[in-house]
């Protein structure tokens, strides 16, 4: 496993559990607001952890937490990411991965051998608007056969969207419930605008927008959600 880094505990990324962060190395997308960089641009990298050590660490604490968050990155592009997720379940820990969910075949096996008990997958646009957002070579497709394997796989899931305003417009944002379906979970996150993979300056950031909570097309899609049981909300900064 190529671990490019470990938060120890955390309270706020497995929902009601205390869990470890572990954050892989490497992304095939190339999202201009990614908050990780020093994990998908290879001439920021840092050294490697050893995945020895980190499971050693799991080991010691697993009575003092609960569960561990594989992230990234982009884990799925780990040749060994299910003998390690095998490895974390069998410490009796429960398991999150965040995805950009681009490799529905690793996807598939993990819910095959049911290696984790919680999804979490980034929905960066409208479809048609994938390959600008990632500025990656992907059949729009694979995201939403990524959609369904996860909603398939009997465990708790999210789908999240970044809105990152410079590029995405609130009828882009409204669009986006074309892609769900009843008893999904979306959240729709607020963008971080520093240490971001593309240098963003401040004076791009658009004026006059709304937050989060007073943008019209969030309170719609939240609205449409309660009348199609998608529990929608905000993830606010």
């Amino acid at each position: 496993m190529n671990i490019g880094g470990l938060q120890k505990f955390s309270l706020l990324d497995y929902p009601g559990q205390l869990a470890a962060i572990i954050f892989t190395q490497g992304c095939n997308f190339r999202c201009p607001y990614c908050h990780n960089p020093e994990l998908v641009d290879p001439q920021r990298y840092s050294p490697l952890l050893e995945t020895e050590m980190v499971l050693r660490f799991l080991y010691k604490r697993h009575k003092k937490l609960s569960a561990v968050v594989v992230s990234g990155g982009e884990p799925t592009l780990q040749e060994d990411l299910i003998p390690f997720l095998k490895l974390i379940k069998a410490m009796h820990y429960k398991v999150k991965l965040d995805t950009n969910g681009s490799l529905p075949e690793v996807l598939r096996e993990i819910v095959k051998q049911n290696l984790v008990d919680y999804f979490a997958m980034d929905i960066k646009a409208p479809l048609e608007l994938y390959k600008v957002i990632t500025r990656a070579e992907l059949e729009p497709g694979i995201i939403k056969k990524s959609m369904n394997l996860i909603r398939r796989a009997g465990v708790d899931y999210e789908f999240r969207t970044t809105f990152f305003d410079l590029l995405l417009s609130t009828d882009d944002l409204a669009s986006m419930q074309n892609l769900l379906k009843p008893g999904d979970r979306f959240i729709i996150q607020q963008c971080h605008y520093s240490n971001t993979l593309e240098k963003i300056r401040k004076e791009d950031i658009l004026t006059g927008s709304f937050p989060l909570s007073e943008n019209p097309a969030c309170l719609s899609l939240i609205n449409w959600g309660s009348e199609h049981s998608v529990k929608i909300s905000l993830r606010c900064l």
